[in-house]
């Protein structure tokens, strides 16, 4: 009896051993790399990944061939042009993109999130518009109804993948209420238009816009306990009404254009808003529209500047210490931008300015004042390859500068 229970102990230790072994590759692996915030001392905030603090060191990634527009999906490029990005980027520090939807095929957008991570270690923000491109109206239940389950869908297919760093819902949508007459995509309601006092008119559609991000956070937090969720934000504008109504957004994202520094930003974030911050857009284009050419040092220099301030407002800082990284505003430049409606000329690009902002000083004395260049906004340029290739990717002294503030 004894030497039959000797073999059964060895069998039954052999299997035991087995799934241990089977279960930490899993966890390796396979399994979602747990993301969180975590509060410290003096109302500072880490972002903590796989239990070690983690800055985000990202760019906005966007990668539009020549010739192509905004309809375009590297997701499901046959020739997988985040692999010839993630090599550069790897090379220059970058750890994470920030993409603003998922690919239209989940199998080729899984490999592409499962090739920037495992080849590189790139991690993935993935986005969502929440509809702001569909005539939205956020005070409507069946829109609303339709974004969230559509953003739902999102969050249960790719949460579990360990490429994912975090959700970011919407893109500076608050320009649809924002600024009145002005704004993109105005949406209303009988009941808003009832008040009399733009304010009020105003502060109606924050609140109905931003208690609805904070329901689709509330959701995603119930399926996905491993990704925290941001709010994407145009400048602080109306956020105040944002604090009262978004206790499930874990962080707060914004998009700044205030030329060569960010003034008051992270102090007045804190004061109005009291979570983590994350720049999810910034920049300067390397078009010099008073001189009429490129210059690629002034880029790099504002880029270097902006970056020097998110780093002093991190935990690691002197500053506020409310900054977890930042996205800078682009990989590569979009030949398609500056008229979207044309397709001759998104393979040229476009010299002409769109609109004026005097933060980027260096030209605003452009005629009108019109001195942003939309096509010109990448830290690598574009060159057209004529044997059906990728275009050559060419990094800007930006890129560079990147290069050297986050590879020490």
């Amino acid at each position: 009896m004894k030497n039959k229970i000797i073999p059964i102990i060895s069998i039954a230790l052999v299997i035991l051993v087995t799934a241990v072994f089977a279960f930490m590759v899993f966890y390796k692996f396979l399994a979602p790399q747990k993301a969180y915030i975590k509060t410290i001392k003096g109302n500072r905030f880490q972002l903590i990944v796989n239990n070690k603090p983690y800055i985000i060191k990202g760019v906005v990634y966007s990668p539009v061939p020549i010739g192509e527009n905004h309809t375009y999906d590297f997701w499901n490029d046959s020739r997988k042009p985040h692999m010839l990005d993630g090599e550069l980027m790897k090379d220059a520090g970058i750890n994470t993109i920030r993409v603003y939807q998922p690919g239209k095929y989940v199998k080729n957008t899984k490999e592409t999130i499962r090739d920037l991570y495992n080849v590189f270690g790139i991690k993935v923000a993935m986005g969502h518009w929440l509809g702001f491109w569909e005539s939205p109206n956020y005070a409507d239940p069946a829109f609303r109804e339709n974004v969230k389950k559509d953003v739902m869908d999102m969050v249960r297919t790719y949460k579990d993948e360990k490429g994912i760093l975090l959700w970011i819902l919407g893109n500076e949508n608050n320009v649809s209420f924002s600024f009145g007459p002005q704004s993109t995509n105005l949406w209303t309601t009988d009941e808003i238009e009832k008040l009399t006092d733009p304010f009020l008119k105003r502060q109606a559609r924050a609140k109905y816009y931003y208690s609805f991000v904070n329901e689709i956070a509330g959701e995603i937090h119930k399926i996905d306990p491993n990704h925290p969720v941001a709010l994407a934000n145009a400048e602080l504008t109306d956020i105040e009404a944002a604090r009262e109504v978004t206790p499930d957004i874990d962080i707060l994202g914004c998009s700044i254009y205030r030329g060569k520094s960010f003034g008051s930003f992270f102090r007045e974030a804190q004061i109005k808003f009291g979570k983590p911050v994350l720049i999810t857009e910034f920049g300067c284009d390397r078009y010099d529209a008073f001189l009429e050419k490129e210059n690629q040092d002034i880029q790099a220099e504002f880029i270097e500047a902006e970056l020097k301030e998110i780093q002093k407002n991190t935990f690691t800082g002197n500053g506020v210490g409310n900054s977890i990284g930042c996205f800078v505003f682009e990989w590569t430049d979009e030949w398609w931008k500056f008229n979207e409606d044309d397709a001759e000329r998104w393979g040229i690009h476009d010299t002409l300015p769109s609109w004026s902002n005097g933060a980027y000083y260096f030209d605003i004395k452009a005629p009108q004042n019109l001195n942003i260049n939309e096509e010109w906004w990448g830290i690598c340029s574009l060159k057209k390859k004529n044997s059906g290739g990728l275009d050559e990717r060419v990094p800007t002294q930006a890129y560079f500068k990147l290069k050297e503030l986050w590879r020490r």
